[in-house]
């Protein structure tokens, strides 16, 4: 039976269309007002959030964007690529773009240290490199796993490094002795992805075996397992309060767990084919998910908005006595695009012409309020 939309629920707010492949990564701005997705089509797009704004597009990179990243300040967005480089762009109707190069393979993901200072970069040449942001240099390199490396984070406190990979491990590395202080190895696939909670106690890690861990990491105990998808974890993105997490996955579905009572409470459908982009914004009012179908979606949260304990008690009474294995699926309906007035500026990374381009944005205005969705139970 369907149960009405509550107030708590996840929702969908936005629609952006203006990628032609695969959207294969996603990050908020700090303060909120920006968006960038990198894809397939190797192009970077920065969708400005303010209603009627148009949205850039920085073309410079030759091959496939793997990942993106916000400075701590917003002044600057980097881009790691297929084509073995990561740039460094204003987000801006400059555009202007720095080039990194010293990895020998593809470049998998980027970071920013929490002070802005480094970038922490992951590589099919098998070594995770960390480079200096003010003089655009390669400081060092952390060479111990056996084969791609898929991903690296740093810890909040800039002293630690997580990476991972298809040798299967997880490597955790102290950035002062540049050494591998731990490995965590237990996967049946490719280690996907990997990052460290807000308060930099754990680390949670995503495998093509479908399996999301986290791990105490100062026990170096595993603590919490989830196997709630149907087909590889691809990405997910911890809520900044740590109580969250969202996974996206090949199953075409988002999961939204809580990892206080840790359990499964919201599958969100909205993606054709594999989910590949999932982030929360800073403040962990919107989540951002990208994937396949060359869809950039763009969620309000509301389940962090009340209080913990009211919001359990909530969750409690829609559930039946027998719990089922999680709350609900949230399907959003089809969308009603509108070609928007606004459009896309395109910015090349080298001589910085702007044309503007037609693009379709579906804005939650469309949608007769409360009408979003068909919310069922599962059984």
């Amino acid at each position: 039976h369907a149960l009405p939309c509550s107030p708590e629920d996840p929702t969908l707010e936005r629609h952006f269309k203006g990628h032609k492949d695969v959207v294969s990564c996603a990050d908020f701005s700090p303060n909120n007002k920006q968006l960038a997705t990198g894809s397939c089509d190797k192009n970077l797009m920065i969708w400005n959030l303010t209603p009627k704004a148009r949205a850039f597009r920085f073309v410079g990179h030759t091959d496939i964007i793997t990942g993106v990243h916000f400075s701590p300040n917003g002044s600057l967005v980097a881009s790691s690529s297929r084509d073995q480089t990561v740039r460094l762009w204003t987000p801006s109707i400059k555009g202007e773009s720095t080039v990194f190069k010293a990895h020998t393979a593809s470049v998998r993901s980027v970071q920013f240290s929490s002070d802005g200072q480094r970038l922490v970069t992951a590589s099919d040449d098998k070594s995770v490199k960390v480079w200096g942001v003010e003089r655009k240099k390669f400081l060092y390199s952390l060479n111990r796993h056996t084969n791609w490396v898929r991903c690296a984070r740093f810890s909040p406190d800039g002293r630690l490094v997580a990476s991972c990979g298809d040798d299967r491990t997880v490597r955790l590395w102290d950035t002062s002795s540049r050494q591998c202080i731990n490995i965590f190895t237990d996967y049946g696939g490719s280690a996907t992805f990997v990052d460290f909670n807000s308060s930099g106690t754990c680390i949670a890690s995503s495998g093509a075996d479908n399996t999301l861990k986290i791990w105490d990491i100062r026990t170096n105990k595993l603590i919490q397992h989830y196997i709630v998808h149907s087909a590889g974890v691809n990405c997910f993105s911890f809520h900044p309060s740590g109580n969250y997490l969202i996974s996206g996955s090949s199953d075409s579905t988002m999961k939204i767990l809580d990892l206080l009572e840790g359990r499964l409470i919201y599958t969100l459908h909205g993606h054709k084919g594999p989910v590949l982009a999932v982030a929360f914004s800073r403040d962990g009012d919107l989540f951002a998910s990208g994937g396949a179908d060359s869809q950039v979606l763009m969620w309000k949260t509301n389940f962090d908005s009340l209080n913990y304990k009211v919001l359990l008690s909530r969750h409690r009474k829609r559930v039946t006595p027998d719990p089922p294995p999680h709350l609900m699926d949230i399907y959003p309906r089809s969308h009603h695009r509108h070609s928007a007035q606004n459009g896309t500026v395109e910015v090349s990374g080298h001589n910085c012409t702007a044309t503007t381009i037609p693009m379709c944005i579906s804005n939650s205005t469309d949608f007769p309020l409360g009408g979003r969705y068909s919310v069922n139970t599962v059984n």
